[in-house]
């Protein structure tokens, strides 16, 4: 069966009420403009810039950590290219306080003993460098309770403290590259009932105790005279896979130099230590703070304006423009950002008149916590208030179990849509409509000329992650493209190998003219997309 026409007749079949009645007259009137549907195909498909695009995000500027040089030159080029290609009111919007930059140039770490050995090793982003060459004699030490720091109070001074108890090597049981086939997309068509939203009280608090650990343990480090501390990568296969620790936030504790060290090195050591051999090492990381103080970081907005009766409303598309430091931040996520950004030139070129206006913002922080999207959706739309649980308000918005009402902003009944891409460089299989029946039926016709190109599918699945979250969370119809996995989660994700060689090129363009499709028909359609009921204590 057709997906579409599976998804036409669940509509028909399912839907009742006021939302029901509303989805089928849209269903009923939902047009496709097939000639400029046509028009994006070829300027994609033949004339494609998204490779250019995506090899100067990463071979030329690299990765591109939240407030940090690279992210600060990624944001003027896209600006520029912006401008060049004809975009309107290009700009950056400050996100206040995302902490200090930070970057490292080098990280060489050798085993003098017992034997010589180079290791492969990398510094854990906003973590201290060292003051040139350092040796010191490896230990192992468990430090994640008050507990365990005060076991080894006294005995840590001068050494490189390994984290981590060794892990044997376990081969996946997966392939390293994957393509959804038939039965995974009927399988997506299907909905798991979700789960209480709610965290337990014990889950939540364990995540406090993590939270109130990771001060201590950084002061508890350099009081101690920890020369270093090395943890396992996650991943296995020489993948070094490695995030940040220390503090970004002028004034905290930012510990001692961290490195993460890929697996089958960080066991050799460990063994060595097994057979109680004294294991010597040489450290050289080099890496700095760039700011003694808070600085904010920066969104990259730019829009092709609206020409219609609806040219004061706006549909949006995004990625986010951050990265991880270990690679080049390829597929996480300079593959989004080159394909909005390829999906706002297609629009250019095929002169496009939208009715509505047509606005990309590449967003900073997102690895952080969605900060950049967050930041505008509060700006610009909406946010919840402020909880009065002082133990509520200490956590971080997605731990919150109290949402409280929602405040709108001007804005709120102007956006239609925002669409995101945060999955990888793989192409487009179809869209999660985040439980939003409505707009199902509607994306629905919208997929069907991209049926030969391997798009299909709607999903009432939610899917999370990234910064359509921001949006979806405030009651703004917020979406991600169901996307092929390559080797985003067994290579890529958050590891040295994030670079442009695991990119594919005609997946890119595929996304490419699809994004550029689905934000034209939200742009022209007559009316906006449906949104979903908030929930009764925000409204």
């Amino acid at each position: 069966m057709k997906r579409w026409i599976l998804a036409s007749a669940l509509l028909a079949a399912g839907l009742a009420g006021a939302q029901g009645a509303s989805a089928q007259r849209a269903y009923a009137q939902e047009q496709v403009d097939l000639d400029m549907t046509a028009r994006i195909r070829q300027e994609a498909f033949q004339r494609s810039q998204v490779m250019d695009t995506l090899n100067h995000l990463t071979d030329v500027i690299g990765p591109r950590l939240t407030n940090s040089p690279a992210m600060a030159e990624a944001n003027r080029w896209t600006r520029a290219k912006f401008g060049e290609w004809g975009l309107a009111n290009v700009h950056d919007e400050a996100v206040e306080d995302l902490g200090r930059g930070w970057q490292f140039s080098r990280a060489e770490v050798e085993m003098l003993s017992p034997r010589a050995m180079p290791l492969h090793a990398l510094p854990k982003a906003w973590t201290p460098g060292t003051p040139g060459a350092i040796e010191g004699e490896a230990m192992v030490a468990r430090l994640e309770s008050k507990a365990d720091l005060e076991q080894w109070k006294g005995k840590l001074r001068g050494k490189i403290v390994f984290t981590d108890e060794l892990r044997p090597y376990k081969p996946s049981e997966k392939p390293d590259f994957q393509r959804y086939d038939a039965a995974d997309l009927d399988e997506l068509l299907t909905f798991p009932l979700p789960k209480p939203r709610a965290i337990d009280p014990d889950t939540l608090a364990r995540m406090r105790a993590r939270m109130e650990m990771m001060p201590l343990l950084n002061r508890y480090l350099a009081d101690e005279g920890v020369l270093a501390t090395v943890s396992i990568s996650s991943w296995n296969d020489g993948i070094v896979r490695v995030m940040g620790g220390g503090s970004r936030k002028a004034g905290e504790a930012v510990g001692v130099p961290a490195l993460v060290m890929m697996a089958e090195h960080y066991n050799t050591v460990l063994r060595a230590l097994q057979r109680k051999e004294p294991v010597r090492l040489r450290l050289d990381v080099d890496s700095r703070f760039l700011d003694e103080t808070n600085q904010p970081g920066y969104n990259t907005i730019a829009e092709i304006p609206g020409v219609g009766p609806h040219k004061d409303e706006v549909v949006m598309l995004g990625a986010h423009m951050d990265s991880w430091h270990a690679g080049a931040g390829a597929n996480d996520n300079a593959a989004g950002v080159a394909v909005m950004m390829e999906a706002m030139r297609i629009l250019k070129a095929v002169g496009a008149r939208p009715d509505r206006t047509i606005r990309v913002a590449l967003w900073t922080g997102e690895e952080q916590g969605l900060l950049g999207s967050q930041a505008y959706v509060a700006r610009h739309f909406g946010k919840f208030e402020e909880p009065t649980d002082p133990a509520q308000k200490a956590l971080p918005a997605f731990m919150r179990q109290q949402r409280g009402k929602l405040v709108r902003m001007p804005e709120y009944g102007k956006i239609s849509a925002y669409f995101n891409l945060d999955n990888g460089s793989g192409r487009i299989r179809g869209i999660y409509a985040q439980e939003n029946l409505a707009a199902a039926p509607i994306f629905a016709e919208w997929l069907k000329p991209w049926h030969d190109v391997g798009a299909t599918i709607v999903t009432q699945r939610n899917t999370g992650s990234t910064d359509h979250v921001s949006f979806d969370a405030v009651g703004i119809p917020g979406f991600q493209f169901v996307q092929d996995q390559l080797d985003y989660f067994s290579h890529v994700h958050h590891s040295d190998l994030d670079v442009q060689d695991h990119a594919v090129a005609d997946d890119l363009k595929q996304a490419s003219a699809i994004v550029a499709a689905f934000v034209y028909n939200a742009a022209t359609r007559p009316q906006p997309l449906p949104r979903k009921p908030l929930p009764p204590e925000s409204r």
